[in-house]
Order: C-alpha cells, then sequence, then structure tokens
C-alpha cells in the first residue's frame, strides 16, 4: 500500500464517518482489515459471470451470498460451482425470468459488494440501481450504452460516493504489468504513441445453434433462437458501428499514460471498413446462404480504427476487429523517445541497449521487469480465468474495498474508457469526424496522482 493510498485511507474513512455517523454506514464502511469477509452478490452467472464466480469461490476472505439470472441453467450452474467448493448455497433471483429481480437482491442488508457481468445494455441501469443502495459495484466491461449512461453513472458514484471499479482485466495481463514497469523506470524514454485494440475472431461467439451445451460454433442462429452471448451481443453487429469494446486495448494504454492523473483525452476520431465478415461466415462458412442472418444488414464494419488524442501529446490507435478470421492479438504497442515494444511479435527494442535496428525477444524485460503483483501471487492465480488476469482484477476489486481504499480503476477510468464506443459510433456516423473528448473528471485530472498497481498490494 502506498503512502498517499494510506493518507486517503485514513482521510477519507474519517471524512465518511463525520458525515454518515458509525451507525448509518453501508456494510462495505464498516469494517476494514486483513481479516475481513467480505458479502458479495454475482448478477448474471451466464459464461462470464461463472469465471468471476470461480475467482471469488477460491477465496478464503469472500462469501458469496447472492446470485441472480433470469436463465435458470446458467443460475443452476453456479450453485453447482458453489457445492463443487463446499460453500454455502447462496440465496438465489430471478429463476422465474423476473428482469427486475436484481433490485430484490439490492435490497439485502447484508451485502459489501455486487458483481455485474449481465449483457452490456444492463450494466449501467444496475451500477446506478446498486450504488443507490450504497453497495458497492465491480461492474464487467462496458459502463454504458449511450453517452448519456456514462453521465449518468459517473454522477450517481458522485452523489452517494459508493465503490466502483470498472473489471477490466488486461490491464493486469503478466507482460503488460511489465511493461508498465519499464514506462515507470524510463526505459521508453517520454511516450510518443501507443496502440491496442481488440482483435479477435468472434464469428463462432455470435452465432450458434441454441443448444446449451454448445455455445460456440455450433450453428448460425443468433438472437432468441441462440444461446449465451449469441442471443444479446451480435444484436449489437447488426444495429452499431463503432468501436464496440474498448476497455482491453485502452485500458492498459490509458495506464502507460497516466490518463486521469495529469493527462486526458482531448480529441477522438474512427473509421469503418465496410461489413462483409458475418454474411460471409453464414452464407458460405457455414453452408447457409438461405438463413436469414447470411441475407442479414450488419452495420458494424469488420474492422474499425480509432485514434484519441492526448493532453501531453501522445496519440492512442485502437482497433476493433472481431468479423473476420485472425488469430487473437489485442496489438499492443509504446514508443516512446528511448524505444518500442510490441506485443504480436513479443519483441522489444530499446535505443543504445539492443543492437541498432533490431529486435530483441521480450523474456528478458518480462523476468527483469516482472510486477510484484505477478511475483507475489502468480501461483495463486493459476488456473484463473484468462492466464491468471481474472484473479488480479477480483483481488483489486476486493482487496480496496476491504481496505476501504480508491478503487485502482475508478470511475472516472470506467466511463472514460467505455464512452469511446458512443463517440466513435457518433464520428462515424457524422463523416468520420474529429470530436471533442468529454472531460469527465472536470479539470480533476491536473492534480489526480497514479496509484494503479504500486507494489504489490492490489
Amino acid at each position: 500500500m502506498t503512502l498517499h493510498r494510506r493518507q486517503f485511507l485514513r482521510a477519507s474513512s474519517a471524512s465518511l464517518a463525520t458525515t454518515l455517523g458509525a451507525s448509518t454506514l453501508p456494510t462495505w464502511a464498516q469494517a476494514s482489515g486483513k481479516g475481513r469477509r467480505l458479502r458479495l452478490g454475482l448478477i448474471g452467472t451466464g459464461m462470464r459471470g461463472q469465471v468471476l464466480l470461480k475467482a471469488l469461490l477460491r477465496r478464503d476472505d469472500v462469501d458469496v451470498v447472492a446470485l441472480c439470472d433470469i436463465e435458470p441453467i446458467m443460475l443452476g450452474r453456479a450453485l453447482a460451482m458453489c457445492q463443487s467448493f463446499k460453500k454455502p448455497q447462496p440465496r438465489i433471483y430471478g429463476e422465474r425470468g423476473d428482469a427486475l429481480a436484481y433490485r430484490a437482491l439490492l435490497e439485502s442488508k447484508d451485502l459489501d459488494g455486487v458483481i455485474i457481468a449481465t449483457p452490456w445494455e444492463l450494466h449501467a441501469p444496475m451500477a446506478i440501481d446498486a450504488m443507490n443502495a450504497k453497495i458497492a459495484v465491480g461492474c464487467e466491461v462496458v459502463a454504458g450504452i449511450s453517452l448519456q449512461d456514462h453521465w449518468d453513472v459517473l454522477r450517481t458514484q458522485q452523489r452517494t460516493g459508493t465503490p466502483y471499479m470498472l473489471l477490466e482485466n488486461v490491464c493486469y495481463r503478466r507482460d503488460v504489468m511489465a511493461v508498465l514497469q519499464m514506462v515507470r523506470a524510463g526505459m521508453f524514454g517520454e511516450l510518443v504513441h501507443l496502440q491496442g485494440g481488440y482483435q479477435h475472431d468472434l464469428r463462432a461467439v455470435k452465432f450458434n445453434s441454441g443448444d446449451p451445451a454448445k455455445p460456440y460454433g455450433s450453428g448460425v442462429e443468433s438472437g432468441a433462437k441462440a444461446w449465451s452471448e449469441a442471443r444479446w451481443r451480435t444484436q449489437h453487429s447488426v444495429r452499431r458501428n463503432g468501436e464496440l469494446y474498448p476497455s482491453h486495448g485502452i485500458g492498459p494504454c490509458a495506464m502507460f499514460t497516466n490518463i486521469h492523473r495529469g493527462n486526458r483525452f482531448t480529441h477522438i476520431n474512427s473509421f469503418a471498413s465496410k461489413a462483409r465478415g458475418l454474411q460471409d461466415y453464414v452464407g458460405k462458412k457455414m453452408g447457409t446462404k438461405d438463413h436469414p442472418n447470411a441475407k442479414q444488414s450488419y452495420q458494424l464494419g469488420d474492422v474499425v480504427t480509432t485514434t484519441l488524442a492526448c493532453q501531453n501529446g501522445e496519440t492512442i490507435l485502437l482497433q476493433h476487429d472481431t468479423s473476420l478470421p485472425r488469430p487473437y492479438s489485442l496489438g499492443f504497442r509504446v514508443q516512446g523517445t528511448d524505444g518500442i515494444w510490441m506485443d504480436l511479435n513479443r519483441s522489444v527494442h530499446i535505443e543504445g541497449v539492443s543492437k541498432p535496428h533490431a529486435w530483441e525477444d521480450f523474456q528478458a524485460y518480462q523476468d527483469k521487469f516482472d510486477h510484484p503483483l505477478w511475483k507475489r501471487y502468480a501461483a495463486t492465480a493459476e488456473g484463473a480465468g484468462h492466464g491468471g488476469m481474472d484473479f488480479f482484477v477480483v483481488h483489486a476489486f476486493v482487496e480496496a474495498l476491504k481496505a476501504q481504499a480508491p478503487m485502482p480503476i475508478d470511475v472516472y477510468d470506467a466511463v472514460a474508457w467505455s464512452a469511446i464506443t458512443p463517440l466513435s459510433e457518433q464520428s462515424i456516423a457524422e463523416g468520420f469526424k474529429t470530436l471533442p473528448f468529454p472531460d469527465f473528471t472536470e479539470g480533476r485530472w491536473q492534480n489526480r496522482k497514479p496509484i494503479f498497481a504500486f507494489g504489490d498490494q492490489y
């Protein structure tokens, strides 16, 4: 725990106690410390929710006391997971298909926090309801759909003071955290340009047969006839055109450049290619040219390229590429006056250290700059989702909440990273126009100090 984090903890805890009175403190603020057990609920027990549930069940400082989902099969799988970990059975909500059942969960008097892992369009209203109930929020990406959603989430957090963290796991990827150490050590000199994105063939995620046992690539159904993500996520490709999933790419880039902590985004523009991949997949690759989804018009360009300008002069390029055949890559690049790192070739070049005009393998740098968090928790994280990243993002939420400390990926990060989506849609719709980027901090970025991932606490 860094010094400024300790100072914040003492000041904010005293202020909160004075303002509310000890007897009226929300449950997350009534106690703190290493021995504290958190009582958490999970809203959304689908494929992603179950990954997060596993990360929670592996911990000895968390009690999962409530689960909510309107899909009985997924709710049943989540309960079975709790049983397999020999945990007490949580209360369940939504088993009868009531879309507002989560509100009954939020009426619980014993909840310290809630994890939200539902379809994107539900994140903002659920998070707002939770914060209004003074229940801390760990929200899966994205924070909202419309630009107004993001302002509403921010204003609710500011008004209620309820902790809110965006659960962006890629910020905790091992190589990304090593590069963060290198950035802070000045290995790249002054940063000039960064790249990232979401380059991931999701065609088999956006379509399936509707069989719960075969959620990926088993058919060409989407919407009501499909299962899991194909039931809701594909519709975003049908009706929207923009950078639909920015946080995996922008999260690490924002941490490298201290966004909201001495820097901020100032401008954004986006371009979209034509949309061909999804129709081609359904009609040709799957051999179902007469299926309605092979004739469906998809608005989402197959490759969407977004550029952001920063107050301190850096540019950041993001690419969203989920409808064409390609291996997975987030396409990271960090480039400064003294060197460059690229994740795709797992290579680095540091001027004066590397041979001129030659790449070095990144592994030696990975070993030297391995982040203290990974050194401490690598064995514990083994077997967690996404190569261990899911352990770290859940760990950060839990530990920050226990300590009543600022969330390491806070509400300003959440709304700015996620607002890239509606802003990119607006830019494309207005002829690839460059737009001013809202300052969600309203000037606070000038005095806020970096807090993310200093030391080995969280």
